[in-house]
């Protein structure tokens, strides 16, 4: 079997060929064969000598733990586990808006700077109900995001506003019409200081690009419930509406979890986890798609033109997506991690799951003939240097 390089960075080894993460417990052989890509490296073990050194283990020590909970987490949920799903089923019909919705109250209210919300997030989630293709997870995706934001990272309720066919309200249904406006409310009034979320759920899916603002040729899409007849969101949209208007001091976090969604928000900079570096994705026709000063951050749930895990396909209904899944539970258990750090255990999670021999992994295999099924993508407005910012909405 061929030797391949390693690289070493402050948390351990990384195979020097797919950019696996090398658990550092197993440093203390001469060679280490890479769970993923099956090369052999060999290694020169290295003994601490400093605080600096057993601090880094200590970092290490943590960072594996973490990945082994998320991974025996997800492979639980995806083999018939039931305690995590039972109280997310027992909430099926409730509404997860306030009354009035966040859409009514800011219609209310004055722009006084003591009644407007520095945090506000958009949730969507759409399962096609009516439709062959449906999606199973999309809701309890939507349910388990919402109870990051207020459990975790300091969201009101009354300032996060959810779309999804379970809700009652005609301008709470996933429609296009109720997308395009509240994606508008998302952004309204924004102010230096603000933060603000949007969340995806659902299908994605590629056109072509006839306005030549595209480097690969192809528009990312999402789609509203009513897609087959209203027709699909284009990236273009998404861009013009919450990144474009941004302000200085104003950050928007967008989080989607569907197929081809890797540059939905049309962003500038794209960062390419296997160099480390941000790669331009400005588009060739010179087209504005820059902030007006602010901040906008994507994590998708792969590449341009890759697919997601399509939960539809499992019978348990309390099915989630992978992205979702895995960056929630990466949050709540290790929490203020760098962008660099949140990537890297989403990454390594996804690949310990697709090798674990899981009924999930079987799924994959079967389904995508052995492909790596989906990278999830870091996009930016501007590059910043994910070893050192930290992942805070």
């Amino acid at each position: 079997m061929d030797s391949s390089k390693l690289l070493q960075d402050t948390r351990g080894y990384i195979c020097g060929r797919c950019r696996q993460r090398l658990s550092p417990n197993t440093t203390n052989v001469a060679e280490i064969k890479c769970p993923a890509c099956q090369r052999l490296a060999s290694i020169t073990p290295a003994a601490p000598t400093n605080k600096s050194s057993s601090s880094n283990n200590k970092a290490d020590a943590k960072f594996c733990s973490t990945v082994s909970q998320v991974v025996q987490n997800f492979k639980n949920t995806f083999s018939g586990s039931r305690h995590y799903r039972q109280d997310i089923e027992t909430e099926k019909h409730k509404s997860m808006n306030c009354v009035p919705s966040p859409l009514e109250l800011s219609s209310s209210l004055t722009s006084r700077s003591d009644q407007r919300p520095r945090k506000r997030a958009l949730l969507i989630g759409v399962t096609y109900k009516n439709w062959k293709h449906k999606l199973m997870g999309t809701v309890n995706d939507v349910k388990n995001m919402r109870r990051l934001l207020i459990e975790s990272l300091g969201f009101h309720s009354q300032n996060i506003l959810v779309l999804t066919e379970d809700e009652t309200g005609p301008t709470l249904i996933p429609t296009k019409k109720n997308i395009e406006r509240s994606l508008e409310w998302l952004v309204q009034d924004c102010q230096g200081g603000d933060s603000l979320v949007f969340y995806y759920s659902g299908h994605g899916l590629r056109q072509p690009d006839f306005d030549s603002d595209e480097r690969d040729g192809f528009d990312e899409t999402i789609c509203p419930v009513d897609f087959m007849k209203e027709g699909m969101i284009l990236d273009n949209y998404i861009n013009s509406t919450i990144v474009q208007p941004l302000p200085e001091g104003v950050t928007l976090h967008a989080i989607v979890d569907a197929c081809h969604s890797g540059t939905i928000l049309d962003l500038v900079h794209v960062y390419n986890r296997d160099i480390g570096k941000w790669e331009d994705n400005s588009p060739p026709n010179g087209t504005r798609k820059h902030t007006n000063g602010g901040l906008a951050i994507s994590i998708s749930a792969c590449e341009d033109h890759q697919v997601a895990a399509d939960t539809s396909a499992f019978t348990d209904k309390g099915m989630n997506g992978a992205l979702t899944y895995i960056l929630v539970e990466i949050v709540k258990k290790y929490p203020g991690p760098t962008y660099g750090d949140l990537v890297d255990l989403i990454h390594e999670t996804i690949n310990q799951v697709n090798s674990s021999g899981s009924h999930f992994s079987r799924f994959l295999r079967s389904k995508f003939n052995n492909m790596i099924l989906q990278k999830p993508q870091l996009s930016g407005s501007e590059p910043f240097d994910v070893k050192k910012k930290h992942f805070i909405l």
